[in-house]
C-alpha cells in the first residue's frame, strides 16, 4: 500500500486544502500526519514543541509519516518540517511527491506569520525565509512534481497539480 500522492511544501501553503480536494477529484482518503500526531498525543503540535523540544518532536513526526506511507493508499500532506529526516526522504524516494511551494509575501499574507508557528516565534518574515533557504533544497529532491500557489485558489492549484503529476480524475 503507497499514497497516491504525498504533499510536501512549508506550513500555511495550503497541503491540507489542496490535500482535501485532491482527495475528492481522485475518490480517495485524505490524510494528514499533522493530524495524526495531534490525535496520538493528545495536544497541539504547539505544545510538543514546548513541552518536549524540537527534536522531540521530529522523532514523533518520523514515526507518523513512516505508519502512514505504510497504511495510507489516498492523498497524504506531511508537515512541513518531516523532510528534514534523512530517512523520510529515503521513504519518499519512488513515491509520487508533490511540492507546494510559496513565496515569503504570500505566507505573509495566508499565515500573518503570527499563528501559533512554534519555529516562527522571533521575527517570523526573518525565520521564514532561513527555514525556506535551509529547506528548498529538500522537498526539490524528492518532488515529482512543483506547483507554485502565489496568487492561486487551491482550486486552481489543484487543477495544475493533477495535470503535473498526469492524474486522472475518478
Amino acid at each position: 500500500m503507497s499514497p497516491v500522492v504525498v504533499l510536501v511544501g512549508p506550513m500555511g501553503v495550503g497541503k491540507s486544502t489542496v490535500g482535501r480536494l485532491l482527495a475528492e477529484r481522485l475518490a480517495v482518503g485524505y490524510r494528514d500526519t499533522d493530524d495524526d500526531i495531534v490525535a496520538e498525543q493528545g495536544r497541539a503540535i504547539a505544545e510538543i514543541f514546548v513541552d518536549e523540544g524540537e527534536a522531540a518532536f521530529r522523532a514523533i513526526e518520523k514515526a507518523a509519516v513512516r505508519r502512514a506511507l505504510d497504511r495510507h493508499d489516498g492523498v497524504l500532506a506531511l508537515g512541513g518540517g518531516s523532510i528534514l529526516d534523512e530517512d523520510t526522504r529515503a521513504l519518499l524516494a519512488g513515491q509520487r511527491v508533490l511540492y507546494l511551494s510559496m513565496d515569503v509575501e504570500e505566507a505573509v499574507k495566508r499565515t500573518g506569520l503570527n499563528a501559533a508557528r512554534p519555529l516562527l516565534a522571533v521575527n517570523p518574515r526573518k525565520q521564514w525565509r532561513e527555514l525556506m533557504e535551509a529547506r528548498r533544497h529538500l522537498y526539490e529532491s524528492i518532488a515529482t512534481a512543483v506547483v507554485a500557489t502565489d496568487g492561486r485558489t487551491p482550486e486552481e492549484v489543484t487543477e495544475i497539480a493533477l495535470d503535473a503529476l498526469e492524474l486522472k480524475e475518478a
